[in-house]
């Protein structure tokens, strides 16, 4: 994948943790903004890296994967 499309693919995800964190700014608990803040600076942190091997991209990326999918898991349990 080239370096435009996967910074334009990250500030995607950057624009969609935004989203999120502002459409249900009151229902948030603070591990929850943790969470995406920490998604959101390592999604940053990531754009700015040069040279990237492909592997290390992938585990940067499940890293961030996994603390999304904390989120999510966690919110799905808070709302049953």
């Amino acid at each position: 994948m080239s370096r435009v499309k996967r910074n334009r693919n990250m500030d995607f995800l950057i624009n969609a943790i935004e989203e999120i964190k502002l459409k249900n700014q009151c229902s948030l608990s603070e591990t929850d903004v943790t969470i995406l803040n920490d998604a959101k600076a390592k999604l940053q942190m990531l754009k700015c890296k040069k040279g990237l091997t492909d592997k290390h991209l992938k585990q940067e990326v499940a890293e961030i994967v996994l603390l999304v999918l904390n989120f999510l898991t966690k919110s799905n349990s808070n709302a049953k």
